[in-house]
Formats: structure tokens, sequence, C-alpha cells
């Protein structure tokens, strides 16, 4: 039997609000409903205020809709819109909370789309796994999903819990993304606290279990996911991947400047799509420039973790499902990925991290 959004609201006209409130079909609350298959998906809006009283009616729904025939997973998330009126300039302290079994966090960012950050993840995460470490991937690029595309993973992550998923494993990694939730076709139009909201439950309703590493592949720019994740998160560092040329370059910078901002250590950043060396004549060619992105990190005082090169061979097995750190890691451009992951690890193991601090932000 296939579900309905039509089932769905009805299965919610039985959940009121607190205090002798209109169901939640009524109440005007409910986000878009996203129905793929056997998975639900909305929000309820509410106010910052009202996250805690409010947090039973979001488990009432979602165990109203989990239990309707068909049903196989369902996932009800609170957002809370801010205010259009500024608070006043106090000072206010996050403490990052610790994920249980999890040594280290590691943010892999852009400071634009494109530059190849994902596939950069992806292979980050498998080399590091080679290299010994247990490793976890989080896709919290939750309008532009990649990893079960650059993984080649069909299958649904498992509900193990009430409200606990377990990631999908592949190449050693575990693998968790929005794209396993959701219809692939489907444009993610979401506002900023429904993603922060996906990207929380992500990191903290997945059964990890114990971890070396998690790595976190970032969506593009300096906007809510990277702060939200920076404040309640204690990140060990950030990784910055950039293509040489200047645009990129100085979209990097502002993504150094960002988390340097929120006293997130840089580990270094990454010239990706470096230099083309073609694979019929062996001629060398600086399509986008080449030695921009070392020249910028010796600028900015962070290190430097190396080039990878601009390659078929990389872009077709990210879209063949099989990331070339696992399928060839003895060629030129596993081994890139290795060298770079080997400089994580050692900067990791160096204690370049941070003792959850507390972030201020006035």
């Amino acid at each position: 039997m296939s579900i309905t959004t039509s089932d769905v609201l009805k299965a919610l006209e039985a959940v009121n609000l607190p205090d002798g409130g209109p169901n939640l079909v009524r109440s005007g609350r409910l986000s878009e409903i996203v129905v793929d298959g056997g998975r639900v998906a909305f929000s309820i809006a509410i106010s910052p205020k009202e996250a805690m009283a409010l947090e039973p009616t979001r488990a009432q729904a979602e165990a109203a809709v989990a239990a309707l025939r068909g049903v196989d997973q369902a996932l009800v998330m609170l957002t809370a819109e801010r205010s259009q009126t500024p608070p006043p300039r106090a000072k206010t302290a996050t403490t990052p909370r610790h994920i249980p079994g999890v040594r280290h966090i590691i943010a892999v960012a852009s400071g634009k789309g494109g530059v190849g950050k994902s596939t950069t993840s992806a292979n980050l995460a498998v080399a590091l796994a080679q290299l010994g470490q247990r490793v976890g991937l989080l896709d919290a690029d939750i309008y532009g999903p990649s990893m079960p595309k650059v993984f080649g993973i069909t299958e649904k992550p498992r509900l193990i819990g009430p409200r606990t998923l377990e990631p999908v494993t592949a190449y050693g990694v575990k693998v968790m993304s929005i794209g396993f939730l959701v219809d692939p076709e489907a444009a993610m139009i979401w506002r900023g606290p429904m993603v922060i909201s996906a990207i929380t439950q992500m990191l903290r309703e997945v059964a990890w279990g114990d971890l070396d590493v998690l790595v976190v592949d970032m969506p593009p720019g300096t906007g809510d996911a990277q702060l939200t994740l920076s404040q309640q998160t204690p990140l060990s560092g950030a990784v910055i991947v950039s293509t040489p040329q200047d645009l990129a370059l100085m979209d990097a910078r502002r993504g150094v400047a960002m988390f340097q901002k929120v006293e997130v250590p840089i580990l270094g950043i990454i010239e990706n799509m470096s230099t083309f060396i073609c694979p019929h004549c062996g001629g060398r060619s600086d399509i986008f420039g080449h030695g921009g992105a070392r020249q910028e990190a010796e600028k900015l005082k962070v290190p430097f973790l190396g080039e990878i090169p601009l390659a078929m061979q990389i872009r077709t097995t990210s879209d063949s499902g099989e990331p070339i750190a696992a399928t060839d890691p003895e060629g030129t451009h596993g081994k890139a990925y290795l060298a770079v992951a080997d400089q994580v690890l050692r900067a990791l193991e160096a204690g370049k991290t941070r003792p959850a601090p507390r972030i201020v932000i006035e």
C-alpha cells in the first residue's frame, strides 16, 4: 500500500496542540509534507520559546504517521523562525555538546560551490579509513546531497530505535545523508531553521558508534549551517577546499575567516582541480591556474594539505559510485588523497584541536 499526503494529513488531524489548541492540520504550522515511498518527512513551525512545550506534540505527530500502514520511516522536526526584531546586543555563549563515541569531527568546507568539495570529502573519508581509522561521513549539504551517488548507495538507513537511524556503510565508511530520506529528484525548498534542524538530527540521532573521525561535508558558503555546526559540535578542525583561480580563492579566504571567527582550527587548505595532465600526450595544462591555494595558505598562515589534479578518472569514479581512493589507492590520484588524509590525521594526532570551547557571539 502506497502512502499519500492525504493519509498523513488525516492522521495529523488527531494530534492537537497543547492547552486545547487546534489540531496540527488546522494550526497552519505544517510545512510541505514530503512522501518518498514509505518515508515521510515534514516540520512543525514554532517560536523558539515553544520548543520544550511542543516536543511532546512533535513526538505524537511522528508516532501517528509512523503507525500508518505503508510508512516505513517518519521524520518530524520542529523549526523556529528567527524574530524579525533583533535582540539586544548581549553576549551569549554556547558550549558544543560532545557526540558519544566520536573522537574527532572535521568539517570539509568551501566558500563557493563547484570546487569539488563533496568529491574531496568522500575520498578523504575513504583515505582515512584506509589509514586504519574508524570513519563516518555526514552529508550536511542539504540542498545538494551527493554522497548516495558518490558512494553508489541505493539502500536506505534502518530505523533501529524510536528516533535513531543506522548509517549505511560503504568502502569502510559509515555514511548518512538527507539524500537517503527524500526523493532524489525533489527540490529541497527548506528555510534555514529546517536545514539546521535536519543537520542537528543527523548528527545526534544517528547510531555512529565508535569513530576516530567523523567527516562532515558542509554546504558551500559561510551561513547558518556552518555557524550552527560550530556552535553545537566540538569541531576538531576545518578543511577548506578551493580551486587555484582567484575567484575561488576569494571565497576560500572568507571560509577560513569564518571558522577562525568561531574558534575552529583550520587543519589546512586543499587545492582541487590543480593541474590537468593529458592522458594521450602527457602534456600539462593549468586550466584553473596552479599554486594559488598554496600561496593563499602561506599568506593566511594555515597549513597547505596538498594538490588534487583535475582528472577524468576522479570524475568518472565519482559518477559511478566508486571513489577513486577506494578503487585505485595505489594510483596517482588515490595516493594524492592518501597524502592529504595523512596530513589531516597528523594534525589531529598532534593535538591541534580545541577542547570544546565556549563560543561567544556578540
